[in-house]
């Protein structure tokens, strides 16, 4: 894949509790989807806890890698949300208060302004807003960074004002040949001809067995959809050829 046509982000996902196995994390899986629609591919992801010294490196090395970061987690208004100030000091910036979600708390009204509650207004100096689309406070973006609310159905709201901020790529074709009734070792040297010969593709296999039988669906995908559907079809004509069967392929 060419790396003009290639936009890429990575994912920063920040918890305790995603580490300790308490809280499965469901946000990667949703930001991947989500971004491929524009061409955005998720390049690499980390699992790191609240801890600044395990949080700053991390998002310095991925920043300085990747066109874009996005982090999840760590931006409530308890003691060990200390995602907002590891993002600061890692821009070597002050945190402050933004006026804007300053003031939408308190137009929001019902309950007490507390210090806890403030602590969710924190920006690093310079730092734009994320909107948030339901009750919470905005996420904030500073640089390459996008810094998002870990609760799924908060993040996933944040998403819409994140992707039309980030510059589109070209969206990937994909096309899966799925083949019943004959295993990988089988598949291995068809499937590594036509990756050799197709080296601008990404080409997969991936198992699978279960009580109606076994079988791999074999993966095709890149920028140029003419040649993902031509190396779809001469993965067709040789595993036809080592006598496959069962064979459909799906988009």
């Amino acid at each position: 894949m060419a790396d003009a046509e290639r936009v890429t982000v990575a994912v920063l996902i920040i918890g305790d509790e995603i580490l300790s196995g308490r809280t499965q994390d469901t946000n990667l899986n949703f930001i991947a989807r989500y971004l491929a629609a524009f061409g955005v591919d998720v390049a690499e992801a980390r699992v790191v806890g609240d801890a600044r010294e395990a949080i700053i490196p991390a998002l310095n090395a991925l920043r300085g890698s990747y066109d874009y970061v996005i982090t999840t987690g760590g931006i409530g208004p308890t003691h060990d949300d200390i995602t907002a100030d590891c993002v600061a000091e890692a821009f070597d910036l002050p945190l402050m208060e933004h006026p804007e979600i300053v003031a939408m708390m308190e137009a929001r009204g019902g309950y007490e302004l507390t210090p806890a509650r403030r602590r969710m207004a924190r920006v690093p100096q310079g730092g734009g807003l994320v909107k948030n689309p339901g009750q919470g406070p905005p996420g904030f973006s500073i640089g390459n960074v996008f810094v998002l609310a870990g609760v799924p159905a908060v993040m996933r709201g944040m998403m819409e004002d994140v992707a039309p901020k980030m510059r589109a790529g070209v969206v990937v074709s994909a096309r899966t040949v799925k083949v019943e009734g004959t295993g990988e070792g089988v598949l291995a040297e068809p499937l590594e001809r036509v990756a050799k010969a197709h080296p601008k593709l990404a080409l997969g296999s991936y198992p699978f067995f279960g009580p109606d039988g076994f079988g791999a669906n074999l993966v095709i995908r890149g920028r140029d959809a003419a040649e993902v559907e031509t190396a779809t079809q001469e993965l067709v004509t040789a595993l036809e050829a080592i006598g496959a069967k069962f064979m459909r392929i799906e988009e």
